[in-house]
């Protein structure tokens, strides 16, 4: 086999990268359709976004522990600094301060937190010394590079982002073993913090996203329009759907963001109940191979990093499924690998970038620079 197959091919996670293929394709499939029936605008570049980040995804498996440890805080230090940037002079767009624009280029840096701001705290605990776990120096400093990024992406406002880092961040504590008395007492708090929240730090429209949450129905052509739309979408496709490009809500313009928060909805529509098994299946396929790679992982830096990447994957395959569904806030998370859009495919493809480059680590032994 390896006298047929060169072994920088061979070597490659195909186990995880045939089934992301497929559910990229079926992700352009499914943009095909929400588009009418054509590859421009959408279908066309989903599959050129990620061809270049697969590349990019491909590179970072050359790095190496060092060379990624020495790297960590410089570039925790420069997305926050592009964060700062992004509410002295970011462009504004739907009603939020999100992006930086630089001649064509256009970016999202609190995209770019979530797997960095992943990093940063798996350094950090990987250098903090065992026994000092259940010390404050295990919660402060760990809190503070997580509350920074927030209160900058609260600000833009965006508060499913912000609920992205804060996922992430208590699920690298978690797992680099902090007390469950503090987690319980942390729960304790956000129950009494949640409605003085929701009074006095939410947004009026984001308020009014929770009560729809709960009464959709009472303003169906207003703040309920989207659920309401995005169920009639997923509940008429049945068991196998209505067949591919005959979507009636996505293709009438019924259901809103057809190709990119409600891009599972299109494809419910179309593909019915066994169309959605099959994404979910993937899904679990990829994050299971993620998980098997953080737990080979070879010391504690490699295996934070790798669990917090499928931590940040996972967050959003989960708030988007429970969002178009109607059992979550509409907060903006759109489906990885599925929706149309550069910072949602530019983050995820760095984690399966992460993932890839930790299960490098896992079949070889440590080294310095690049290799």
């Amino acid at each position: 086999m390896n006298s047929i197959v060169p072994t920088p091919i061979a070597r490659q996670p195909w186990r995880m990268l045939f089934p992301l293929f497929i559910l990229v394709g079926f992700g352009a499939a499914v943009l095909f359709s929400a588009a009418g029936g054509s590859m421009s605008p959408y279908a066309d570049s989903h599959l050129i976004r990620f061809g270049v980040f697969f590349v990019m995804a491909t590179i970072m498996t050359l790095f190496n522990r060092d060379f990624v440890r020495l790297m960590t805080y410089p570039v925790y230090a420069i997305v926050l600094i592009l964060l700062v940037g992004v509410e002295a002079m970011g462009a504004i767009g739907g009603g939020s301060q999100r992006w930086l624009e630089v001649g064509p280029i256009r970016i999202q840096p609190s995209e770019l937190m979530k797997p960095v701001l992943v990093l940063a705290l798996a350094k950090y605990y990987d250098l903090l010394p065992p026994g000092m776990v259940r010390n404050w120096r295990a919660l402060i400093p760990a809190g503070v590079l997580i509350g920074m990024p927030m209160a900058l992406v609260l600000m833009q406002p965006d508060l499913g982002t912000s609920l992205a880092l804060a996922f992430g961040g208590v699920v690298i504590m978690f797992l680099a073993g902090l007390p469950m008395l503090w987690f319980g007492g942390a729960i304790a708090a956000a129950a009494v913090a949640v409605p003085l929240a929701y009074n006095f730090a939410l947004q009026p429209y984001q308020q009014r996203r929770i009560d729809t949450l709960f009464d959709p129905e009472s303003d169906p052509l207003g703040a309920g329009y989207h659920i309401t739309q995005s169920k009639i979408a997923i509940g008429s496709g049945g068991i196998t759907g209505k067949g591919f490009n005959d979507g009636t809500q996505s293709q009438l313009n019924y259901l809103p963001e057809p190709h990119t928060d409600f891009v599972f909805a299109t494809m419910a529509e179309e593909w019915g109940l066994v169309g959605g098994i099959v994404v979910i299946g993937i899904f679990a396929i990829i994050m299971r191979w993620g998980w098997k790679v953080a737990m080979k992982a070879q010391d504690r830096f490699s295996r934070l990093l790798a669990a917090g990447m499928v931590a940040t994957i996972f967050f959003y395959v989960a708030v988007n499924l429970l969002m178009v569904m109607g059992f979550a806030p509409v907060v903006g998370i759109p489906l990885p690998f599925m929706s149309h859009g550069g910072s949602s495919m530019m983050t995820n493809m760095i984690c399966i970038g992460t993932l890839m480059m930790v299960n490098r680590w896992n079949s070889q032994k440590p080294s310095s620079g690049l290799s």
